[in-house]
């Protein structure tokens, strides 16, 4: 920043180095709605993130929790983590590389983006509850059992009552690069979830607070995500905001585009494709790129904001300024899906621990190539030690900057 530079009508702000601006942290809370609101408006972004950044900083410190860069979490609470949404099932087809209509045999997993990120989270040591709504049949017996098998709290989980289904997945495999899925989210159950549902009480006692997307695309489950965002809100309880695009139920680029940034607005960690970031944005600017992105939501109190390129890597922004890439760890794949909510799981287990935001990506990266490599997403989620053995082997064969921009 220029010596002398004014960075509001009613205050300028003189600094020689970044080290100056401890001698007006005694004013910081008179500084941190101006500088927001400088972002807000788009002058200067570069610079004014980072003085956010440091603002937050201070604040970070000042309540004496563990930080980890931008984000902090209450290590007091008894979750690290309360997922919200999506539970399905995923019928993968052992018959690969051919058509899903020539497709004769399938193996059953439980899947959904929140649901397989609960499990990811679970299988890297952490603790796990779920809010969520499954058919009373089953196939909500089996995605239930599975939770409870891998240690995740069902108490939140319940089953519908006027008998909808379970949201049911087909995937085709017709190369390791060419995928798609089929869906079947007709009156699903977990878009049934009410906001009577929703408990303020089990929000408040997690650390994190996940929602995902798909959970917006229809009433009465919207809703009850948008109180769930209030109650974490109200507690302090970051939110992690999944952008978890799926086309069916929604009615248009509008409609997603209203309820995806009405919900960003107020997370905490923000992650999502280039292409769900653009249907997010649809009604709000033009020229959509990664940092005008990224300046965007960070500017709208977001701490960290994961943008995605599936074989291109990902990058994160964060609110002091910063931003880290990492590339994809080479491997044989085997489908072009399943990846990312490895990538999510690893990426958020990392902030827990406290790492460094590069290490995330790093470790979210491996969690993703060990997925695409694998038949299934959640039956295979992979073990911290797993990822990290996998990383160490990547580094031996490859070097030790393979994924690292």
């Amino acid at each position: 920043m220029d010596e002398g530079r004014v960075i509001s009508p009613c205050c300028f702000l003189v600094f020689k180095r970044k080290a100056a601006v401890t001698s007006f942290f005694a004013e910081a809370v008179f500084f941190l709605p101006i500088a927001r609101a400088i972002v807000e408006q788009n002058e200067h972004p570069d610079t004014d993130l980072k003085i956010v950044g440091l603002l937050n900083f201070y604040f970070i410190h000042k309540e004496g929790m563990i930080g980890v860069n931008t984000i902090t979490f209450d290590n007091s609470k008894p979750f690290d983590i309360v997922c919200s949404g999506r539970i399905a099932v995923d019928f993968n087809p052992v018959d690969l590389n051919q058509p899903l209509e020539d497709c004769t045999t399938f193996k059953k997993y439980l899947g959904g983006s929140p649901a397989n990120i609960a499990v990811g989270m679970a299988r890297l040591g952490k603790k796990v509850g779920f809010i969520g709504k499954v058919s009373k049949d089953q196939m909500g017996i089996f995605v239930t059992k599975f939770f409870q098998k891998e240690g995740i709290d069902t108490s939140q989980v319940c089953e519908a009552t006027q008998g909808e289904f379970i949201g049911l997945t087909y995937t085709e495999i017709l190369s390791p690069t060419e995928s798609s899925i089929l869906m079947n989210r007709n009156f699903a159950a977990d878009l049934s979830l009410t906001v009577d549902e929703v408990s303020e009480e089990y929000i408040q006692q997690a650390k994190m607070f996940l929602i995902s997307g798909t959970a917006l695309a229809a009433s009465p489950s919207r809703e009850a995500m948008l109180l769930g965002l209030r109650y974490a809100k109200k507690h302090n309880v970051p939110v992690v905001f999944v952008l978890d695009y799926r086309g069916y139920t929604w009615k248009s680029k509008e409609e997603v585009s209203l309820y995806y940034s009405l919900v960003a607005e107020h997370s905490d960690i923000l992650i999502g494709s280039r292409t769900e970031f653009d249907l997010m944005e649809e009604t709000l600017f033009q020229d959509h790129d990664d940092k005008k992105s990224a300046n965007y939501w960070l500017g709208k109190g977001n701490q960290i904001v994961v943008i995605t390129h599936g074989k291109d890597g990902s990058t994160a922004y964060t609110r002091n300024g910063e931003s880290f890439s990492i590339k994809p760890f080479p491997v044989k794949s085997l489908k072009g899906f399943g990846g990312g909510d490895g990538y999510t799981s690893a990426f958020l287990y990392g902030l827990t621990e406290g790492w460094d935001i590069i290490d995330c990506l790093e470790f979210g990266s491996a969690s993703a190539a060990m997925l695409i490599a694998s038949h299934a997403c959640s039956q295979d989620m992979p073990s911290a030690d797993e990822v990290k053995a996998f990383i160490k082997r990547k580094k031996e064969e490859f070097g030790e900057m393979i994924a690292r921009v």
